[in-house]
């Protein structure tokens, strides 16, 4: 099969193998003439930056690079961005990286010229309508890792280090979807075994929340359905040999398919890791990846007869909910995941504070059942004991 394609869903992106080519010209065609090229520290030096750069340059195009973006960015990465970008004159960003650099870019871009600050944008109400949407820059997106989709999508997770619990924030706006997306699989090639396999099982949760929200969007619940199957077929194969094009094809593509989706909404996967993340800077994709069985399982009531719908599709040997959860189980052992939370040094001393923060972080608002503090908090504590019942 060939795996180069065109699409315009949810916005205009461009797959295959050597499509970074395209990047200059598809900055022109957004009347962008000085492109600001926004990463992080880990990609700056690396040849596929300077390539990028050099796309730029070739199509007439000044371009320069912002790398101070951290593993989960802060506030003062945004502003810090937003003021090189106005210092420079720059007109359009290059969203280049994971998804923390993708997160700080599109925020960059919509907040640099704007009279509001960031956290005015937050997804609260109607917060997006104070932004002047005519100020925004335009964006192009080029992932470098197959999982959080952010490539596709109008928000940005940003953490708040300004009060004193570290709390991440969402920023919305329905224009800070990338113009253009590039999904080029030779970007992801030198990718860790350990990121591949923790990027990937983001891009299940994704998916996987998404399919088992409780709201009422049949489009993105099929989108959902095939994006898990992706990463049932290729996640283990782009694992255990990065150099296997089509499986990094297909996980950038489960990726933006994740991203896609859960526009139904996400759940308490995603409330808990988002509360980790904030207070103990740790990689999103494996918080998902160690909380999953047990977000499962406390929601087993509600969403077991989807799940054993989803087990067929997907042609597992045992098509129930325990045959769904064995799945998950045996992939993370497959992929080296730890059980529990505990075993990457996160403990019980702040389970009050998680159970108060996961139940007021928006993702909580899709999960099947709704937890209280106290109930958050228990599942936390699950899921560092590895109690999974």
């Amino acid at each position: 099969m060939d795996l180069h394609a065109s699409w315009n869903f949810p916005t205009a992106i461009t797959v295959g193998e050597g499509c970074l080519d395209q990047l200059g010209e598809r900055c022109k065609v957004l009347n962008m003439t000085k492109v600001l090229l926004i990463t992080d520290p880990g990609l700056s030096g690396l040849s596929m930056v300077k390539e990028a750069i050099a796309y730029c340059i070739e199509a007439g195009l000044e371009a320069d690079v912002f790398a101070d973006i951290q593993g989960n960015p802060t506030g003062n990465n945004v502003r810090d961005g937003a003021l090189f970008l106005n210092a420079g004159g720059f007109d359009g960003v290059v969203a280049f990286g994971g998804g923390s650099s993708l997160d700080a870019a599109k925020a960059i871009a919509m907040i640099a010229k704007q009279a509001i600050s960031l956290w005015t944008a937050e997804d609260i109400g109607s917060n997006w309508t104070l932004v002047d949407e005519s100020l925004m820059l335009p964006v192009v997106a080029v992932p470098t890792t197959a999982g959080t989709g952010s490539e596709v999508g109008r928000a940005s997770v940003i953490t708040d280090t300004d009060g004193p619990h570290h709390i991440k924030r969402i920023i919305f706006h329905p224009n800070m979807l990338p113009a253009h997306v590039l999904l080029d699989p030779i970007l992801t090639l030198s990718l860790p075994p350990h990121i591949t396999a923790a990027t990937g099982l983001d891009a299940l949760s994704h998916n996987l929340e998404a399919y088992c929200a409780p709201f009422y969007h049949p489009m993105a619940e099929g989108i959902a359905i095939e994006g898990i199957r992706l990463v049932k077929d290729f996640l283990p194969r782009a694992v255990t040999n990065g150099e296997d094009i089509e499986a990094r094809t297909q996980m950038l593509v489960a990726s933006t398919m994740g991203a896609t989706s859960f526009q139904r909404g996400l759940g308490g996967m995603h409330a808990i890791a988002h509360s980790l993340g904030a207070l103990y800077n740790k990689h999103h994709g494996l918080l998902n990846a160690i909380l999953m069985p047990y977000v499962l399982m406390r929601n087993r009531s509600v969403i077991e007869e989807r799940i054993t719908r989803l087990s067929r599709y997907l042609e597992l040997d045992d098509a129930s909910f325990d045959g769904f959860l064995s799945w998950v189980l045996t992939l993370r052992e497959q992929l080296n995941i730890p059980h529990t939370l505990a075993e990457i040094g996160i403990n019980l001393d702040d389970a009050v504070l998680i159970g108060k923060m996961s139940a007021k972080d928006a993702a909580s608002a899709g999960n099947p059942i709704i937890l209280t503090d106290a109930e958050y908090s228990l599942l936390f504590s699950d899921a560092v004991k590895g109690q999974l019942k």
